[in-house]
């Protein structure tokens, strides 16, 4: 399963800006390297421009989620949405879209978990639905955004119900870049599913923000690292077949005992 990862410098506070540019990275990058799945970062339409989200936000998944679909539909292939600021029911939600390559909405999650680092509590709403599995070409999946890979309990529950995949889509500051690299490879280790990763660059507001996109199997392994600094595509081929591999290696799923763990 090819993936195209678009580790972008997102333009603040200018949605139809940062449509324009999707539309032509995705429309280049179908056309060159003809990826199964492309990914997309973190409230790629607008920034962190949090005192904005009143007027910028989308409502009720539109656009955004309408313009996911045409591209998916046009280039056939699969979009990992990253996630937007999404306005429903007066509550402004850190939401992600998942699009397969006929243009049909397979899943959508509403950030759980909000960072007081950045301040997203005063602007943002938590979502209240549970992290669940999604498909695409019958690989089972999982999506969860930024902040949600420091709680390993979202990346656990998904393994415990078959994830092969794990995709994170951040906007990840560099001033804690390390973690990022690190809680990825503990992430895929833990759970032995392949974990693939989109981050964006530049700076807003004072905020740098990381890079690093990444994917890491199974093992632990890490298959590709996207740069600190520069917007860029990252494309790299995940065998799927090594997950169950390293689970019939390592078998952790069948020597846990959670009777006996206490949380």
């Amino acid at each position: 399963m090819k993936h195209a990862i678009y580790q972008m410098e997102i333009i603040p506070g200018d949605p139809e800006g940062n449509r324009r540019k999707i539309k032509r990275w995705v429309e280049e990058t179908a056309r060159t390297e003809n990826p199964d799945v492309i990914v997309l970062p973190e409230m790629w339409t607008t920034s962190y421009t949090l005192d904005e989200l009143e007027k910028l936000a989308d409502r009720d998944g539109e656009p955004s989620l309408s313009f996911l679909q045409e591209v998916a539909k046009a280039n056939h292939v699969h979009i990992i949405g990253g996630s937007i600021p999404n306005m429903k029911n007066g509550n402004i939600y850190n939401t992600s879209f998942v699009v397969n390559k006929a243009g049909e909405l397979v899943y959508q999650y509403d950030k759980i978990h909000l960072v007081p680092m950045l301040n997203e509590p005063a602007y943002l709403t938590g979502g209240t639905e549970k992290v669940q599995l999604f498909e695409l070409d019958g690989v089972k999946m999982g999506l969860i955004i930024c902040y949600d890979l420091r709680f390993p309990e979202l990346a656990r529950s998904l393994a415990l119900k078959g994830a092969e995949v794990l995709y994170i889509v951040a906007e990840w500051p560099k001033a804690r870049g390390e973690h990022w690299k690190a809680l990825q490879i503990a992430r895929a280790i833990e759970n032995q599913f392949y974990v693939v990763s989109c981050n964006c660059v530049g700076t807003h507001d004072g905020v740098e923000f990381s890079g690093n996109s990444m994917v890491v199997d199974p093992w632990g392994n890490t298959l590709k690292l996207g740069s600190e600094q520069h917007e860029e595509t990252l494309i790299e081929s995940i065998a799927l077949e090594n997950v169950k591999t390293f689970r019939n290696d390592v078998p952790i799923f069948t020597s846990r005992v959670p009777e006996m763990y206490e949380l």
